[in-house]
């Protein structure tokens, strides 16, 4: 077994001998390796000599560093160098250029300037992790500090060029002034919602090592390709020369989609001593440059008839980025697609602050602006008098709003029926605070639609079947936690017509083709394609000798005349008439067939059809009226996401993006101090995150969804889609307990009590 292989477990979930694995349950085929401890992450990995490294960061927002105590580090014990603006290996590229796609800014130690707090400085680069770490706390930087600008009130506001990655910053269709004029009911609200920081349980390691211009990096990252075309630019070697090994991530989220700072200073310490390094940034320093969710304020202004039928919905954000870069949150998009209404107007502003650029967070967009959407229209509900899931289904989209597209395929009124069910809705009181339970706590429910777009980027596979009857498959995948070790092995078992236990499945290194980018929840869609189209040229070949041959029981059936599947081809006209892989090769004469595939998205479909999954999340929370505590009790899910690789594992990707609704909701919020710019929770004791103990009892409903139209194997993303619903729906529920709408999320007990 190589650090890119998985093998079979000895008894897998489900029995895939006699059939397609393809929907099977299967458990994790990397969980044994993992509960075992025998699954190295990047950190996992110590060539010989290798060195440890330490960052020290700004205590500062905003200025300069004027000094370094580079003499009281070098002379602690164990120091070997440290690495600073003056010393440091000079980029062939500036690293404020942006030259491949999805590309950002870093701060890698090329000037004096300090652009936010806990920006690194220097590196420590010494024998152990302790010294390397006094030496950091030595080297007590000195500056000359400005006043930074914290918060949406700090900076002066201008309209970004595009939002999010290239989409516009203002759309709409309709006249929403007009529309608000005739409605029957409007209402005008503004939310807002904080930033976020990663807190993945793999902070963004790496160990680095040179041998002459090639470099070789065990790194975790969510885009093998796109990692390489960045430290090759930045380095100015070819990206062929840098391998890079990603077997497993511990959580992605985003924030490894592309390099970030601190990985890069890690290749640059291993150039400066000539030895292997290993860097691994602290909790604390996670905070910073490996981007973050920015904040937002919402404006959202709704009018509709006395049945509830919207006459416009209006949207307007104000964001920020970063004093360099930009990424903005483009939390309008979610408006966009979900709701039907004559007239609709989103516009995204920003500020720009003294803070690390924020990047891709979980559902980036669409998670911050369906709370304020699901909101808006609970609180239009209860002023019409009406039922909040009946308000969503009088306004259900039947074609993707502004654009008019049909959708490819959408079940979301089958997800509001199952779910509603499931979760006991019908009943419920349309007023607030009239329920309590036995121990006098107070019980609400509320209800949010849950929307993601599918997507799908360019990835490639290779696979072959070999004359013993057995296959590979490769490609360079990525397993942030997800489960792609497993689901995509169910895609190339099916697609060779193979068992699992017959298939070698190789995945997350940079030498194996280009899977594109674990992210977007577009990449069992993306590299499952691959696959699919890679093995689908294998059984061509196949099926081209056997039809060819007329020694075989298959001979003039013609390559679209047989099926593939137990390591056999059928025909399809008589089922009784079938060969072994290993007779055709055999007789052919051939040790193996080889094939490759290709994925990537559909233009004339694109064009043609909006593509979406869909939602519905139901929740139940219970409030303590005297201690304005709150208890999400119950949550409830129905999604539609097209073909279901493994429904085990899609479900655990829906209670995930579940639980992080519900951490959106009533946990997490980054403080900085306005004054320093100077995070005051950077750690997980103040930084809240539900634990378990938060977690209520939950349940993921998987509505089936054929869709011809996304791409051929029928599959959507699954892993974001959660958050988009249980946010809104939480804050929806804690009104209908306490009759108190709380706009700015989180929504804490002190917001309830004020």
């Amino acid at each position: 077994m190589t650090a890119t292989s998985v093998p079979a477990p000895s008894t897998p979930t489900g029995d895939t001998r006699h059939g397609s694995s393809i929907g099977q349950p299967l458990t994790r085929r990397d969980g044994p390796l993992k509960v075992r401890g025998q699954a190295r992450f990047a950190a996992d990995n110590l060539p010989p000599g290798t060195l440890h490294a330490a960052l020290c960061v700004a205590r500062i927002a905003r200025g300069r560093v004027t000094g370094l105590d580079v003499a009281a580090a070098e002379a602690h014990p164990g120091v070997v160098a440290v690495m600073t603006p003056e010393n440091a290996p000079k980029l062939a590229k500036d690293p404020d250029l942006k030259d491949v796609p999805f590309t950002f800014r870093l701060d890698v130690l090329q000037n004096d300037r300090v652009r936010y707090a806990n920006q690194p400085v220097a590196v420590v680069i010494a024998e152990t992790l302790e010294a390397a770490t006094e030496g950091a706390r030595l080297l007590a930087p000195t500056y000359a500090a400005e006043t930074p600008r914290i918060g949406l009130n700090a900076g002066e506001v201008f309209t970004p060029d595009s939002v999010g990655v290239g989409a516009p910053a203002s759309e709409g269709e309709g006249d929403v002034d007009a529309g608000l004029a005739a409605a029957s009911q409007k209402i005008a609200a503004t939310y807002e919602t904080p930033a976020q920081y990663h807190n993945a349980m793999e902070p963004h390691a790496a160990v680095a090592q040179w041998e002459g211009d090639r470099l070789t990096l065990h790194m975790p990252t969510q885009g093998l390709a796109i990692a390489q075309g960045r430290l090759a630019a930045l380095f100015g070697i070819r990206p062929s020369d840098i391998h890079i090994e990603s077997p497993y991530l511990g959580g992605g989220f985003g924030s490894k989609g592309v390099p970030a700072g601190p990985q890069v200073l890690a290749c640059m310490a291993a150039k400066l001593v000539g030895r292997p390094v290993k860097l691994v940034p602290t909790r604390a320093q996670m905070y910073g440059p490996m981007g973050h969710r920015g904040p937002t304020r919402q404006t959202v202004r709704l009018g509709a008839d006395a049945g509830g039928k919207l006459t416009a919905l209006d949207h307007h954000i104000l964001t920020a980025s970063s004093s360099f870069d930009d990424f903005f949150e483009p939390a309008g998009r979610v408006t966009s697609t979900l709701y039907a209404s004559p007239a609709i107007a989103v516009r995204h502003e920003a500020v720009r602050l003294d803070t690390g650029t924020p990047l891709f967070m979980r559902a980036p967009g669409e998670a911050s602006g369906s709370v304020a959407i699901e909101s808006a229209l609970d609180e239009l509900a209860h002023d019409l008098n009406m039922d909040p899931l009946e308000l969503r289904l009088a306004n259900y989209a039947e074609v993707e709003p502004i654009t008019g597209k049909p959708f490819s395929s959408k079940a979301l009124r089958e997800c509001y029926s199952r779910g509603a069910e499931a979760f006991g809705w019908a009943g419920r009181p349309l007023k607030p605070r009239q329920t309590r339970d036995r121990d006098g706590f107070l019980v609400g429910t509320g209800v949010g639609t849950a929307t993601f777009p599918a997507l799908i980027f360019e990835g490639q596979a290779r696979a072959e079947i070999r004359a013993d009857g057995t296959g590979t498959v490769e490609l360079g995948a990525l397993d942030m936690g997800q489960g792609a070790w497993t689901a995509l092995a169910q895609i190339a078992a099916d697609g060779l017509g193979i068992g699992m236990e017959a298939l070698t499945f190789r995945m997350g290194s940079s030498d194996l083709p280009s899977a594109g980018i674990a992210g977007g929840s577009g990449h069992t869609a993306t590299a499952g394609n691959a696959i699919h189209a890679a093995a689908g040229d294998v059984v061509a070949q196949l099926a081209a000798l056997a039809t060819a041959d007329p020694a075989s029981p298959l001979y003039g059936a013609g390559n679209a005349g047989v099926t593939a599947a137990n390591g056999r081809l059928t025909r399809r006209d008589d089922p009784g008439r079938s060969e072994s892989f290993a007779d055709i090769l055999a007789r052919a004469g051939r040790a193996r067939i080889e094939g490759t595939g290709k994925a990537g998205a559909d233009p004339a479909a694109q064009k043609s059809y909006a593509m979406h999954a869909h939602g519905a999340v139901f929740a139940e929370v219970k409030v303590d009226p005297d201690l304005g505590q709150i208890r999400v009790s119950r949550l409830v899910g129905a999604f539609a996401a097209g073909r279901v690789i493994n429904p085990r594992l899609v479900r655990s990707q829906y209670y995930g993006g579940m639980i992080w609704g519900l951490s959106f909701a009533l946990h997490e919020r980054a403080e900085m101090d306005p004054r320093t710019g100077r995070f005051l929770n950077d750690n997980l004791a103040e930084y809240h995150l539900p634990v378990n103990a938060d977690i209520p009892a939950m349940e993921a409903i998987l509505v089936h969804e054929d869709d011809a139209v996304v791409n051929a194997l029928g599959v959507k993303g699954v892993g974001e889609i959660g958050i988009t619903g249980t946010a809104g729906a939480i804050a929806n529920a804690v009104w209908h307990a306490t009759g108190m709408r709380v706009r700015d999320i989180p929504i804490t007990l002190d917001k309830l009590l004020g």
